[in-house]
């Protein structure tokens, strides 16, 4: 049976989440993220397998228009999906090109080595912020039509409930990183190498008009994702 969890969070986007442990021992969970476009296609942020289930759920939804990776180490699956749409544009942070496996692997666009405000072609339904000064070199993205945040390192929201209701394990470890914790603020800030940067782009999203988070680890948060985001950034936003 499949362990992928397929949900529609609001309408025309859908979450596909399931389990993945970092270092092969703390639960973290996975998921990947597909928006419906207004103009038919479909963006997905892809940072889980492209199992049976999840291209079924694609293909229902539309055609495939961008395949998107959120960071330079969200970049395992990205081949996958290029291969199952090859007509899509393929678009992830400059870092991930660096750390790939198959290095025939071309990218449409490159946070990073584009210029910025390069225009990627989905803007007017999704929102970008680049974390240049972030050590996983992390995208933001912002969805104002149902009010969402999407991520994938920038904040966490564990235990991963939802990633883990359908695998044996219960996807709880001995510390959950979450908005609430003592800890993630402070994480944030270490993982910040250019604390300027950070500031200015914590700023840019702080200035999005979200209620919701949808992060790559851990559970979707459904109300006062503003209020999380700004927890978790706080020293940056003194």
């Amino acid at each position: 049976m499949s362990e992928t969890v397929i949900r529609e969070v609001a309408k025309g986007i859908w979450t596909f989440s399931r389990p993945f442990s970092r270092f092969g021992v703390i639960p973290f969970g996975g998921r990947s993220t597909a928006i419906q476009l207004n103009n038919g296609g479909v963006w997905v942020l892809a940072s889980t397998p492209l199992d049976t289930e999840t291209k079924s759920k694609l293909e229902e939804l539309g055609p495939v228009k961008y395949i998107v990776g959120a960071d330079a180490v969200h970049h395992m699956f990205l081949g996958q999906y290029k291969e199952a749409y090859p007509g899509a544009k393929l678009v992830a942070p400059e870092a991930a090109l660096e750390r790939l496996d198959d290095k025939s692997l071309q990218f449409d666009g490159a946070w990073g080595r584009d210029p910025p405000n390069t225009v990627y072609g989905f803007e007017d339904d999704v929102k970008h912020c680049y974390f240049s000064g972030f050590k996983n070199k992390d995208i933001a993205f912002f969805h104002p039509t149902s009010k969402s945040l999407i991520e994938a390192d920038l904040l966490l929201n564990l235990p991963a409930t939802e990633q883990y209701s359908k695998s044996k394990s219960s996807g709880k470890s001995f510390y959950n990183l979450n908005p609430i914790s003592w800890l993630h603020p402070r994480i944030v800030w270490l993982l910040g190498d250019d604390k300027a940067a950070m500031r200015r782009d914590v700023k840019t999203v702080s200035g999005w008009d979200f209620t919701r988070i949808i992060p790559c680890h851990g559970d979707v948060i459904e109300n006062d994702g503003k209020k999380a985001w700004e927890e978790v950034y706080k020293f940056y936003l003194d």
